[in-house]
């Protein structure tokens, strides 16, 4: 004899199914959640040594600068600081663009990294390989230079057909600068 479809059995098949599903899916994030986790510290890491000089410990630490929160990471090498690593982004073409930039404690940007974008291939997405473009960072010195794209009348030269990309390549560098400022400026005050 068949089951009478009726709305309480509709109810409690469809219950079962949710919470069956609830299960598999708790069971695969529970499984994958702590590689995920080592992956993203691993890409962190990388970044960081990427983008400071050596360095043989890390602190990582937040600051708000103009509203917004800056994730950053303090680096030294026999108890000195060498320099910070900021996590920064802006919006560009393709959507939100983050990079990690390191600031020595001089100020300088000593390098970057792109952490994740958005960018059209062959042309946005140019900001992680392009050696022109990305070589310019190193040793940026932004108390002599101006953190604008030459178009906008800068020092920055932009990637070919991407004003967009490069202008919110330079923003994101520009707003760890001035987290930067922020850090060393609490930094001060702490030490006062």
């Amino acid at each position: 004899m068949a089951i009478k479809s009726n709305l309480k059995n509709m109810v409690i098949v469809l219950t079962a199914v949710c919470l069956i599903c609830s299960s598999v899916l708790a069971g695969v994030y529970a499984m994958t959640k702590e590689p995920i986790d080592a992956a993203a510290r691993e890409k962190t890491d990388k970044a960081i040594a990427l983008v400071l000089p050596a360095f043989d410990k890390t602190e990582a630490a937040t600051v708000e600068t103009d509203g917004k929160e800056y994730r950053y990471y303090s680096a030294s090498k026999d108890g000195e600081t060498v320099g910070y690593a900021v996590e920064s982004s802006a919006t560009g073409f393709g959507g939100t663009l983050s990079l990690m930039v390191g600031i020595t404690v001089d100020g300088k940007v000593y390098n970057t990294s792109v952490l994740s974008h958005g960018e059209t291939p062959g042309l946005g997405a140019k900001c992680t390989d392009d050696k022109a473009f990305t070589e310019q960072w190193k040793g940026f010195d932004p108390s002599v230079k101006t953190l604008a794209v030459k178009k906008d009348g800068g020092d920055v030269d932009a990637i070919t057909a991407s004003t967009i990309t490069s202008r919110a390549y330079t923003l994101a560098v520009s707003n760890a600068v001035d987290a930067f400022k922020s850090i060393t400026a609490q930094e001060d005050v702490n030490n006062e």
